[in-house]
């Protein structure tokens, strides 16, 4: 009787299922709409999930794009490369919500509603209550560009210097800033020289809501 074939990828195989997998229920997504949102076919993606096919490259990108993870969150092996007979450890993500839009400038209205989840491996993350906001102004430039992700930990206090969201105008309006004390006064400061920074007193009090901690920004 002949022997079957040794297939040398499967173990790749099985850790791309895997991962896909574990993505599309983070994401609340069926097989049928995984395939409507990256324009993969429902064929195709059964098959990389009983590991029939290795994915293509160009099939790892529009995942990604999909997910908003990185590459080697789908395939392994791109962050592997030359390394054929190690098998990743998966990570287990995380979403964290997107609160609305904070400003990077002159403070704006504070939206508190969800806009989304952005996906994370849980061991890159602090501890603690994390979400996401999206930046809008320049003000932090060129330390948070426009257009940026912010990772926020919640807590009511920083350490003077370190950059922080913000509700001014009695909890109404929002803004990032750096928190620095001169003298007896506190100032949310900007990074962009060509903003003014902002008095905290009794007459313009204002609330940490939570520490920046890092930022992305999608191509």
């Amino acid at each position: 009787m002949m022997e079957k074939e040794f297939d040398r990828d499967l173990p790749l195989k099985k850790q791309i299922s895997e991962n896909i997998e574990a993505l599309r229920k983070l994401k609340d997504f069926t097989l049928i709409k995984l395939s409507e949102e990256s324009g993969i076919s429902k064929s195709t993606l059964s098959d990389y999930k009983n590991c029939k096919t290795l994915i293509s490259p160009g099939n790892v990108e529009k995942l990604a794009e999909v997910f908003n993870v990185p590459k080697s969150a789908i395939d392994p092996s791109f962050k592997s490369k030359g390394i054929s007979n190690l098998i990743p450890v998966q990570p287990n993500f995380v979403k964290i919500p997107i609160l609305g839009v904070i400003a990077c400038g002159d403070p704006i209205t504070a939206i508190e509603n969800h806009d989304g989840y952005r996906y994370e491996p849980e061991e890159i993350l602090p501890k603690g209550n994390l979400f996401y906001l999206k930046t809008k102004g320049d003000s932090m430039e060129p330390t948070i560009p426009n257009n940026s992700y912010v990772l926020i930990r919640e807590q009511p206090e920083v350490e003077y210097g370190e950059i922080a969201a913000v509700l001014v105008n009695g909890d109404t309006e929002m803004t990032l800033k750096r928190v620095k004390k001169q003298g007896s006064s506190i100032f949310l400061m900007p990074d962009n020289p060509k903003h003014d920074p902002i008095l905290v007193d009794d007459n313009n009090p204002a609330r940490i809501i939570g520490k920046a901690v890092r930022y992305t920004q999608d191509l």
